[in-house]
């Protein structure tokens, strides 16, 4: 039995930010959030140049007589695709050097899921009633917790919680990693930037979706960020595994729409 992503997203300013410099795509194969960042409209640039690459790559993971490595290849070598191509764009123009941005895409390949990371956004795996982080932080306070120079408590409070160690900002020596998963029918995934995870903990996140019916989910969990500031821009990827029907919808949100 082949499987696919039934996914819905939203993305939201939040209450500070003047614009959105998130990005996120939704489609049969493939999910993801990408967190841009940079002044000038930089970070906005940045994210949609993430999902913008990744939309090209879905006809090559939808395409089952590629064998699974050669599509994992290319799926964890996209990262150098986008940073290269933000490079480009930053030396075209000057106004945008030192954008970049996060990202944190999950890719489906019959009964496994692949997921490539750089920097701070999420992905979780709902099973069981249960939230299980997929992602690894790659921040200095990530860093800190893992030396136990700091608990999560302070972590989850420090002004500097998002200061990455990695990022898509061109030319920034990298180091992608791709995690394989192996999943099953009725497995959700929440990928997220860290708009909503620097608010809201796991635990907090966990019972909202216990107590919230899926089609509230993400409204629920946005609302829940603006009640206590939502300083930064937050966007949601909500997905279940189901029977691959051979239906594909590419939708793009934020800043890459």
């Amino acid at each position: 039995m082949r499987l696919q992503f039934n996914a819905i997203a939203q993305s939201d300013l939040g209450l500070v930010r003047d614009g959105n410099e998130d990005s996120a795509l939704i489609s049969q194969n493939l999910i993801a959030v990408a967190d841009g960042m940079g002044g000038h409209a930089g970070g906005e640039v940045a994210s949609a140049i993430a999902i913008n690459t990744l939309e090209a790559l879905l006809p090559v993971i939808a395409d089952t007589s590629i064998d699974i490595d050669s599509r994992e290849d290319l799926f964890l070598n996209l990262s150098y695709e986008v940073d290269a191509e933000i490079l480009r764009v930053s030396k075209e123009r000057p106004e945008l050097s030192g954008m970049g941005t996060t990202l944190t895409a999950l890719a489906i390949s019959n009964n496994q899921v692949d997921l490539l990371h750089i920097g701070d956004s999420r992905c979780y795996l709902w099973r069981d009633k249960k939230l299980t982080r997929l992602s690894y932080d790659h921040t200095v306070m990530q860093e800190l917790l893992d030396q136990g120079r700091l608990t999560p408590d302070e972590v989850f409070d420090h002004p500097q919680r998002s200061l990455l160690t990695q990022a898509l900002m061109g030319d920034s020596g990298i180091d992608p990693v791709l995690m394989s998963y192996e999943v099953k029918i009725d497995d959700k995934f929440l990928i997220c930037s860290d708009g909503l995870t620097n608010v809201l903990s796991d635990l907090e996140i966990s019972k909202i979706i216990k107590s919230t019916k899926e089609d509230q989910l993400l409204a629920e969990l946005i609302s829940e960020t603006k009640a206590k500031g939502a300083p930064d821009n937050i966007t949601i990827v909500w997905a279940g595994l189901v029977e691959d029907n051979d239906t594909n919808q590419v939708v793009k949100f934020g800043a890459a729409k």
